[in-house]
């Protein structure tokens, strides 16, 4: 990750404000400590601080055009940028920087372009010809972004909140999937997928296509010129994640320069789920594994400075982000530079324990799409910060767009969690993947319910941190908005009255709710992260589910 930080149309061009704005920009060199570059033009500024990952030797930027008539400051990684090159037949680039197809993209479609870009990104784009502007979020908001209004009326755009909160009247998120545009003065929306209406799909579900288009995801994010490595708590998703890697590493580029053997890093308190379950996954899959551990009070002594970095006050968000930041100035220090990582899956299949209770498949489906929408604010937060705070990139292969364009195709009903037939939360992408002749993973990791990311690196983590807070100020006092919904939503508690007796928001750490989503005693045993041997054997291989014109057959 990289950090980016404009300023537009302000009314100080002097040599006064040019300082101020490679101050300001220095507060994100934690972001992209490889490269500082600041470009003026009259009254626009463009800063960037540059983590390199793809040609790190030449892919300074700003970038331009061949004229530099276009300047583009650019936070991500496109994964199609070879595909786009191709297709700009006539220009020519000046580094092999992914990013570097923006600045031409721009000249020969103006501002229709961004949806042809497959990737994570934050970018500003300068058109010096007419001093006009745009910027423009990813589809989820995988990278972060902020703009704020001066009082002379400039646009400020950031990576972080600290880039731009001292010197503008007014900021706010900068909403994903959409481009700002200085001749409209206004946003507009660019990312509109079918799933986005809330709309119930009727695709039936077909456990190779969904495979296949998360192979692909993962596949894509390979792409990388320094070293990298895989985020494995032992659950489901990061395993899947490290698996598809470890099966596709030697086939690429990074091989070549890196070795072709996948390294594999967990965190976790002494003794915590997540250690002995990766540490499992890792033994199966060959990798170089590395256990990160921490204690209570070491989790806490960081709290400040992950508040500082993360930029919310989010219970469950800074719960969660803590470990991942302790873990990520430890993978730095390996000289790693990139890792993928799992987030994402549950909001895309219903992964969280209160979907045991949605009602029907309508329900289910808009809750679902409601969460991938409300990422941004979480996951993806926690995600892109605890790891650019020791300027680390993480890729998150399940937020891919045309996964999710897969996977929210599906009919719902294949996401219902039906314990009668054995379906446990996620089961479709855990049927997927489950191959009798190449498999994917163990049998029991394949099956294993998720922990949640703060809840698997150790309990104790999550009653030192509830008992520390309340030698505290309440939350309630000091951030307006009502209870923490990272994990668990209004519907949680609409769906399932036990949720209405839980004051924690985390869908993982109450213990009554946890076993009120498993009602059987043989499956019970799923929550204690034990799946039941005979329930192994009995998996569905296939699924027939009755609905109005639709027949799905796994």
């Amino acid at each position: 990750m990289c950090g980016i930080l404009a300023v537009l149309g302000c009314s100080d061009d002097s040599q006064a404000k040019r300082v101020r704005v490679l101050e300001l920009s220095r507060r994100l060199k934690h972001r992209g400590p490889d490269w500082s570059g600041l470009y003026q033009h009259g009254d626009c500024y463009l800063a960037h601080q540059r983590l390199a990952i793809i040609d790190p030797a030449s892919g300074d930027q700003p970038l331009y055009n061949e004229d530099e008539t276009i300047v583009v400051t650019v936070n991500g990684e496109i994964y199609n940028h070879e595909q786009l090159r191709e297709s700009l037949t006539g220009h020519k680039f000046k580094t092999g920087s992914d990013c570097d197809v923006i600045a031409h993209l721009y000249e020969e479609h103006g501002e229709n372009f961004i949806d042809m870009l497959d990737g994570m990104f934050s970018f500003v784009l300068l058109d010096t010809r007419d001093n006009t502007y745009i910027a423009a979020r990813d589809a989820i908001g995988i990278t972060s972004l902020y703009i704020g209004w001066g009082l002379d009326g400039s646009v400020w755009i950031s990576s972080e909140l600290k880039g731009l909160n001292d010197d503008c009247e007014h900021f706010e998120v900068f909403p994903p999937g959409h481009m700002y545009s200085s001749k409209t003065g206004g946003f507009r929306r660019w990312y509109n997928p079918p799933w986005f209406s809330e709309a119930i799909p009727s695709t039936p579900y077909d456990p190779l296509v969904l495979r296949h288009a998360f192979e692909d995801a993962v596949i894509k994010r390979l792409m990388t010129d320094v070293p990298f490595g895989v985020l494995l708590s032992g659950g489901l998703d990061s395993s899947l994640v490290a698996a598809i890697t470890a099966r596709h590493l030697s086939t690429t580029k990074a091989a070549k320069q890196w070795g072709a053997q996948l390294h594999s890093f967990c965190v976790g308190l002494e003794g915590s789920p997540d250690l002995k379950a990766a540490r499992e996954v890792a033994d199966y899959l060959g990798t170089v594994h590395h256990e990160f551990t921490f204690t209570v009070q070491d989790g806490i002594d960081a709290i400040e400075d992950v508040i500082y970095h993360i930029e919310t006050y989010d219970v469950t968000t800074i719960r969660a982000s803590t470990p991942m930041f302790l873990m990520s100035r430890k993978i730095k220090s390996l000289g790693v530079k990139m890792v993928i990582s799992g987030e994402g899956s549950d909001e895309i299949f219903g992964g969280y324990l209160y979907f045991h209770k949605a009602p029907n498949k309508e329900e289910l489906h808009r809750e679902t799409c409601r969460k991938i929408k409300a990422l941004h604010q979480y996951d993806c937060l926690r995600a892109n910060k605890s790891t650019s705070a020791w300027g680390l990139e993480a890729r998150v292969p399940f937020l891919d767009k045309e996964f999710i364009n897969v996977a929210m195709s599906i009919d719902p009903e294949a996401k219902m969690i039906n314990m009668d037939e054995k379906r446990i939360e996620k089961w479709i992408l855990r049927r997927a993947f489950d191959d009798e002749d190449h498999p994917y993973l163990p049998k029991h990791i394949l099956y294993r319910q998720k922990e949640q990311f703060s809840d698997g690196v150790g309990y104790s983590w999550i009653d030192g941190l509830k008992a520390h807070a309340e030698l505290h100020n309440s939350a309630k006092l000091t951030v307006p908005g009502g209870a923490s919904i990272a994990c668990s939503t209004e519907k949680a508690i609409e769906w399932d009255a036990s949720w209405s007796k839980n004051l924690d928001p985390s869908g993982r750490a109450a213990l009554g709710v946890h076993n009120d989503a498993y009602k059987q005693q043989k499956v019970a045993s799923i929550a204690a992260g034990n799946l039941a041997t005979s329930l192994i054997d009995d998996v569905p291989r296939t699924m027939d589910i009755q609905a109005p014109g639709v027949v799905i057959r796994g």
